[in-house]
């Protein structure tokens, strides 16, 4: 069948005209995205301190292994429905979608109370120090809340795409921005409840994210709509082989995320051995900025990720080519620009965080440069690695992801500063990306040679 809506059709739509239709509002909307992170550390930074700001820093993972979760499910459960749709079987792609945010949401409450029962063990464990413990905990209480409603709206924006409004999902990511924002300021200057009132505003936008996602699901869409779900053990069986498998092939995205929360959690723990708060401060300002990094290699994975696996369900390998190559140059083009752009303005990009005047300021603007020698990297090994997901490759998905994530960058992170010193903290992440986009194209050329 043809998956139509706007005027788009994945199998026979050109497909650079088709990349465009979709970069264009997913890029806008994860902008939107970036900037409520940037906004949100703004306001910490600013109008807290940076003793805030390292909390946030503590406390991240949390959030960041949430939110990989919610990808986990959102990108698998887009590549399973994608090809049940390009067979022509609707049902079957409406059936995952339901299993997708039912499950998803269970395990997301599950974790969210575990976390809220032990907020000062979980501060501690992520290396939190006593200075900064009781922060990271106020911060847990407001923002673990938000976090079912984070996942409705993640796996949502992947489904509305999926159902071929791209715009829609661009403007429900943009509200919830803008919401968070507005209320970020008004809980942090007017109001005074400082690292509590940011974290509350994060979670009150992304319930509203999450509802306007259910209310495309019930109202507006078009083709993939929620099923009534059955409770027989035939059904139950079902689901959990469903499941499996979307989880099976989003994994990789996963591991993505908990190696940014790994990667925190080991680069928290060196610099607070070397530089004490500031450093953790400065070292959060990277943290904050890392989105911006991820939104473009990610708005180019998740806008190929349809395309690609719709015309893997149909068998049209030149469609598929033509999507690979396209992602790949714009990768590699849009990763040096950023580099560049980042290294350069690094002062300016520090600021929006920090006053000049506290230590850990000029910390950062020393570091930011050296470390942004790895974007180019970043972007194309997430694109590769979305490549990958898309054609159901989901062993070599997980390990290069795993390679990225953990198996290089913590060994990497705990030698480099050993090595040569405070350098080796910035050097530690773009060294670990170069190797793992050395290794994949090595993969590539080998299997092109066979």
């Amino acid at each position: 069948m043809k998956q139509e809506r706007d005027s788009i059709d994945f199998g026979s739509m050109n497909i650079p005209a088709l990349f465009v239709r979709l970069f264009i509002p997913t890029l806008l909307g994860l902008i939107f995205g970036a900037v409520l992170n940037l906004a949100d550390g703004m306001f910490v930074g600013q109008g807290v301190g940076s003793d805030a700001l390292a909390a946030v820093n503590i406390g991240a993972p949390v959030f960041l292994f949430c939110t990989g979760l919610a990808l986990m499910f959102g990108s698998g459960v887009s590549v399973v429905a994608s090809i049940h749709l390009s067979q022509g079987n609707t049902k079957a792609a409406n059936i995952n979608v339901t299993q997708a945010f039912t499950v998803s949401f269970l395990i997301m409450s599950v974790l969210c109370a575990l976390v809220l029962l032990w907020p000062e063990a979980t501060a501690r464990l992520f290396g939190g120090s006593d200075k900064l413990v009781p922060l990271v905990v106020q911060y847990l209480q407001g923002v673990v809340p938000g976090l079912p409603g984070m996942l409705l709206m993640i796996i949502g924006l992947f489904v509305i795409r999926l159902d071929g409004s791209p715009t829609t999902a661009m403007l429900i990511q943009g509200v919830g921005s803008l919401l968070n924002i507005f209320l970020d300021w008004l809980f942090v200057y007017p109001l005074g409840w400082g690292i509590y009132g940011a974290a509350w505003a994060t979670s009150i936008s992304e319930w509203v994210g999450g509802l306007l996602v259910l209310g495309y699901m019930f109202f507006f869409s078009k083709n993939i709509k929620f099923y009534l779900p059955k409770f027989s053990p035939t059904a139950l069986r079902l689901t959990s082989r469903n499941v499996g498998y979307m989880g099976k092939l989003g994994l990789s995205t996963f591991i993505s995320e908990v190696g940014i929360s790994v990667m925190m959690i080991v680069g928290n723990y060196m610099f607070m051995r070397e530089m004490q708060e500031d450093g953790v401060a400065a070292f959060c300002i990277i943290c904050y900025l890392f989105p911006l990094v991820l939104m473009f290699g990610n708005a180019i994975a998740q806008s190929a990720l349809p395309i690609v696996s719709y015309n893997h369900g149909q068998g049209n390998r030149e469609r598929v080519r033509s999507a690979f190559r396209l992602s790949v140059a714009a990768a590699l083009l849009g990763g040096i620009i950023i580099s560049v752009v980042v290294a350069l303005a690094a002062p300016f990009l520090v600021s929006v965080f920090l006053r000049s005047t506290e230590p850990a300021w000029q910390i950062a603007v020393d570091g930011l440069p050296v470390y942004a020698l790895g974007i180019t990297f970043f972007t194309l090994n997430i694109v590769l690695i979305g490549y990958e997901q898309s054609r159901e490759w989901a062993r070599r998905a997980i390990s290069h992801m795993l390679l990225r994530g953990l198996i290089l960058v913590v060994p990497i992170f705990i030698a480099l500063p050993l090595a040569i010193g405070k350098l080796g903290l910035w050097l530690a992440v773009p060294l670990s990306e170069l190797l793992t986009t050395l290794i994949i194209v090595l993969q590539i050329l080998r299997n092109r040679q066979k």
